[in-house]
């Protein structure tokens, strides 16, 4: 199965007294600029289907497919991380029982609809969720045996789209058997599946690699999907994350390395600093490749895993920036020389979520004071040394950084050189916070643009 997009129909808008141009969500093909960021090819885990169908969620949605399926063709450990969000959506509160009930085993897919987030809908929406999952495993046999095991449900269930509005489940359910129909282990498959869970996303986000573990010389397979452009900060945001591997990890071990690399990926992006109902990174381990099964938190290979998992998360989450609403630039923020990791976090999210850092990098201004000043208001933060502090902007081309304050002494900024690393994409911050400290954070942002604005104004439409 080939993916088939119409070109893109591109909206012209008036902001400023200039015309704005962006290719609108689920619109059709991935803008220019973006195409880089979307792999034309991929390696993916044994074991593992991914599909996707068109149900017509949102209603202004004629021709897009936005049901995604991913399944394994045996049961898995899974493993997930949640939305810190008091107003939990149905999905999670559905899939965290689903998970906590099986603890963590036997679980065999993944099914996501775009287009509502069946968030804030009372029991009818728990009923929605759970209908969702149940549906989905009606098209599975149900083990190897042919018999249900008695825990329920094997589905995680996610959902992404408009808050407060209830699902056309009826339409979902109907359309589920064609998303089951249409898994394959192609690439197209898997990138359909990544496309069809995109709300305001302009591309789809999917990442593919093999690995290794000190045990054997086994080849390994993970691949993930993730979506989000909006609504994005931790704890985590409004995106949804799906990692599939074939290596053989058990239930507790893969939740332990799956918690930590969440710490340092989507924990550590922002690009709006709302954090939502929604947000679900899921992570299913079928075995398929063979091996010694990681089944301790202490093994070499839980080690080296997790090391592994930690960098394929960054990965992703990395693509969620570079697809935020509106933006025009991937922003590095480095902190170091904390008192602690914590320090150092605080004071990166808390610069990354700052609407003046922000407008000032979309607008080539190089002004650092709002960098300080954010650094200063970081709260829980007091280790910062004013006498101390050093803000650098770094460019991505390895020439020199430029020094904005330097030990609380302001520079002698070169405007023609600052504006030049700042009209270039990508751009690191780094914040020196004392002279005696070691320890460091990095969060990933972007800057705010007028898109953001036209884009989240016309949200529901």
């Amino acid at each position: 199965m080939s993916l088939a997009r119409p070109h893109a129909r591109f909206l012209s808008r008036r902001a400023m007294n200039q015309i704005r141009t962006y290719a609108a969500p689920g619109e059709g093909a991935v803008p220019p600029s973006k195409k880089k960021y979307v792999p034309t090819a991929g390696t993916y885990p044994l074991g593992f289907k991914a599909g996707s169908a068109h149900v017509g969620v949102k209603a202004s949605n004629t021709r897009f497919d936005d049901l995604a399926l991913i399944a394994s063709d045996s049961p898995c450990a899974g493993a997930a991380v949640f939305t810190t969000n008091k107003f939990q959506a149905a999905p999670v509160t559905v899939s965290r029982d689903m998970l906590k009930r099986r603890s963590g085993n036997g679980v065999r897919a993944v099914v996501v609809n775009s287009g509502c987030a069946n968030a804030v809908t009372g029991k009818g929406g728990i009923e929605d969720a759970v209908r969702m999952g149940e549906q989905t495993d009606e098209c599975f046999i149900k083990d190897s045996n042919g018999e249900d095991d008695g825990n329920g449900s094997r589905t995680v269930v996610m959902s992404t789209g408009v808050i407060g509005q209830r699902l056309p489940i009826q339409k979902i359910v109907d359309k589920l058997p064609h998303a089951y129909f249409n898994l394959g282990d192609t690439h197209d498959h898997w990138l359909s599946a990544a496309r069809a869970i995109c709300t305001t996303d302009t591309f789809p986000k999917l990442v593919s690699r093999t690995f290794t573990l000190p045990s054997s010389d086994t080849e390994y397979r993970i691949a993930g999907m993730t979506k989000g452009a909006g609504m994005i900060h931790p704890n985590m945001a409004t995106l949804l994350g799906i990692i599939c591997t074939d290596a053989p990890v058990e239930a507790k071990p893969l939740q332990a390395m799956l918690s930590s690399a969440i710490t340092k990926s989507f924990n550590s992006i922002s690009i709006d600093g709302d954090t939502s109902t929604n947000d679900t990174v899921a992570i299913l381990a079928n075995g398929e490749a063979g091996g010694k099964p990681i089944s301790s938190t202490s093994s070499d290979d839980f080690k080296a895993m997790q090391e592994e998992l930690t960098q394929f998360a960054i990965d992703l989450a990395k693509l969620v920036v570079r697809d935020g609403e509106g933006a025009t630039k991937f922003v590095t923020i480095k902190v170091v020389n904390a008192k602690t990791y914590e320090d150092a976090k605080r004071v990166a999210s808390t610069i990354a979520r700052s609407p003046l850092v922000k407008t000032a990098l979309y607008g080539k201004d190089a002004n650092w004071g709002r960098i300080l000043c954010a650094t200063g208001y970081a709260e829980g933060v007091e280790a910062v040394v004013p006498e101390e502090t050093s803000v650098s902007f770094i460019p991505t081309d390895g020439s020199a950084e430029l020094k904005l304050l330097v030990r609380g002494e302001p520079e002698q900024v070169d405007e023609t050189r600052a504006a030049e690393i700042l009209a270039e994409e990508d751009l690191q911050i780094l914040v020196k916070l004392s002279e005696k400290f070691d320890k460091e954070a990095v969060v990933w942002t972007c800057d705010f643009s007028h898109e953001y604005v036209t884009i989240n104004g016309d949200y529901r439409t």
